[in-house]
């Protein structure tokens, strides 16, 4: 996808990190097995730089987070699996708004284990998804925490859901 911009107003504005308001969104490291037990991640590209990014969001009325997560998925990615209620882990990034000002945003992270991957989703046409070792997607992405988070990923057991 070369749908490259220039320089996103975040990149030049680091100090809003440290200012104001932190905004709530949930994301979804969706990842599969694959034959010899390998972890495989999907990584997607964002709709207006086409940098690596994972499937994110804002807060849904009367959904849970893990279940705003797995919208996401869905609508980002055309995933469906099984999602942990409880997060892996969370990171920071500064999201650039339609007005071009930035915020700076917590990201709830939420594992999901896949189990459909569908060709025909709402975002097909502005994403493009890819597969990749833990290592390959902690390279991809840009967000420091987030690299941590996938390079160090372990898939967790315990309570979760079925996606529908």
């Amino acid at each position: 996808m070369s749908n490259r911009k220039k320089p996103a107003k975040a990149a030049t504005l680091p100090d809003k990190l440290f200012t104001g308001p932190f905004r709530q969104q949930y994301g979804a490291l969706c990842f599969r097995r694959t034959e010899g037990a390998a972890i495989e991640i999907l990584v997607i590209t964002s709709r207006d730089s086409g940098r690596w990014i994972i499937p994110k969001g804002w807060p849904m009325k009367r959904k849970k987070p893990y279940e705003a997560a797995a919208i996401e998925a869905w609508q980002e990615a055309g995933i469906r699996g099984a999602v942990h209620k409880k997060p892996v882990g969370r990171y920071t990034y500064l999201k650039e708004l339609d007005d071009g000002d930035v915020a700076p945003c917590v990201v709830e992270v939420f594992q999901i284990e896949v189990h459909e991957l569908n060709a025909d989703f709402k975002e097909r046409a502005q994403r493009t998804r890819e597969w990749v070792s833990p290592d390959e997607a902690a390279r991809r992405v840009r967000e420091v925490e987030l690299k941590s988070m996938l390079a160090d990923f372990r898939p967790r057991t315990g309570r979760k859901m079925q996606a529908e």
